[in-house]
């Protein structure tokens, strides 16, 4: 089925959604006044060491705070070098936000700086040569491996995305070379600006989807606003080339890009606590602060104990299908508990967890099925990326 990117202005925010048909697939929201400052890289001032938990402050900016996990960050970039690479109060380094602020949470900042292409992404101080996971063709991994080998160093290293499946050398080697020049010159020359200088932008959310998704899948990038349209354009003609064919702006004065595609509506729905199943059941989600608890519920009543097992489930599988969609449309990361209605079956419970583990798999960002509990609860993890879309809107 066809699938777009829908990209357009709604109230005070850009809207950045993977449509496949109608049905509504993933979503970001960016405030237009407000630019993100995840992956932005800083001249950042160490204020404080705190040894009990082996970390650092950093000011990024008068007042502004992130924290850094010392053991995570060896090979820091110093402003003014140093003999040792120990980070200590007072010390001027490249930071680079690797999480956004959590309500009472700072921001995370990372010394392994990241510049990432669409095929692959370049890291400082780990000199390793990876391929993506979701990347399960041998001969492609060591295909992958064979054309990235000569550009190993010992300050920084690769990863390989999944956007390079059966792309061409010629084009992994092209992002690799800027993404190596990107990464000298701010070496070079960013270390000379001033405390809480900002060394290096991410792009706009939207542009950033674009760039992480997988390209392959995606037929049609549409927007309705000319700026979009012009910063898309713009960063396709430079960087990804083979793209932007896929760009159409829309035009039409009887319907608006967000009616037709129904986007608010789909926005309130993807906001509601509970989703209802065809079957008859329900989905309630409830995010926390520190993970969130999806719990599958049926109210019909059911005689008979064998018939009940079936019907429940079958309300599993249901639920374990729409679970995986409002996982990804809504954005969720961390820790994720799933609580099905208890089956007795063995034979029930490894069919639904493989059911699970097959969805999850086709989620472009990693999410991991850790296993069942003796509890009946199911647990997951799925990495972040971006903040959720109750904390976006």
């Amino acid at each position: 089925m066809n699938h777009k990117r829908i990209i357009t202005k709604l109230d005070n925010q850009i809207v950045s959604a993977i449509y496949e048909g109608n049905e509504m697939l993933q979503v970001n929201l960016d405030k237009t006044a407000k630019q993100s400052i995840l992956g932005n890289i800083y001249i950042g001032k160490v204020k404080n060491i705190v040894k009990n938990i082996n970390a650092a402050f950093v000011e990024i900016s008068h007042g502004k705070m992130c924290y850094l996990a010392l053991e995570e960050n060896p090979n820091p970039i110093y402003v003014n070098p140093k003999k040792n690479d120990r980070i200590v109060i007072g010390d001027e380094i490249l930071v680079q936000i690797s999480k956004e602020d959590v309500k009472t949470k700072a921001p995370s900042a990372t010394t392994n700086l990241n510049f990432t292409g669409k095929y692959i992404v370049l890291i400082h101080g780990k000199s390793t040569l990876g391929v993506s996971t979701k990347i399960m063709d041998e001969a492609e991994r060591k295909r992958l491996k064979e054309i990235m080998k000569d550009f190993k160093q010992d300050s920084c290293g690769f990863i390989v995305r999944t956007n390079a499946i059966h792309m061409s050398p010629e084009r992994i080697l092209e992002e690799a070379e800027f993404l190596i020049k990107q990464y000298e010159d701010i070496k070079e020359y960013g270390i000379h600006k001033t405390p809480f200088s900002l060394v290096y932008e991410t792009p706009p959310g939207f542009i950033c989807d674009i760039r992480d998704g997988f390209a392959d899948k995606i037929d049609e990038i549409l927007t309705d606003d000319r700026e979009i349209h012009e910063q898309i354009r713009l960063y396709l003609e430079n960087f990804q080339k083979e793209d932007l064919p896929k760009l159409k702006f829309y035009e039409d004065k009887l319907i608006t890009l967000s009616n037709l595609y129904s986007i608010r509506t789909k926005l309130e729905n993807a906001l509601r606590d509970k989703v209802w199943l065809k079957s008859g059941g329900t989905i309630v989600i409830q995010p926390t602060e520190a993970l969130t608890v999806v719990d599958v519920n049926t109210g019909k009543a059911i005689s008979g104990k064998k018939k009940a097992q079936d019907t429940f489930f079958k309300i599993n599988m249901e639920a374990a299908v729409e679970i995986a969609k409002q996982i990804r449309l809504r954005n969720l990361s961390g820790i994720i508990i799933i609580d099905f209605i208890d089956m007795d079956e063995r034979e029930y419970k490894d069919r639904l967890m493989k059911e699970l583990e097959d969805l999850f798999r086709k989620d472009p960002v990693k999410t991991t099925l850790v296993d069942m509990t003796a509890l009946n609860l199911v647990e997951v993890t799925r990495k972040k990326v971006r903040k959720p879309l109750y904390e976006q809107f």
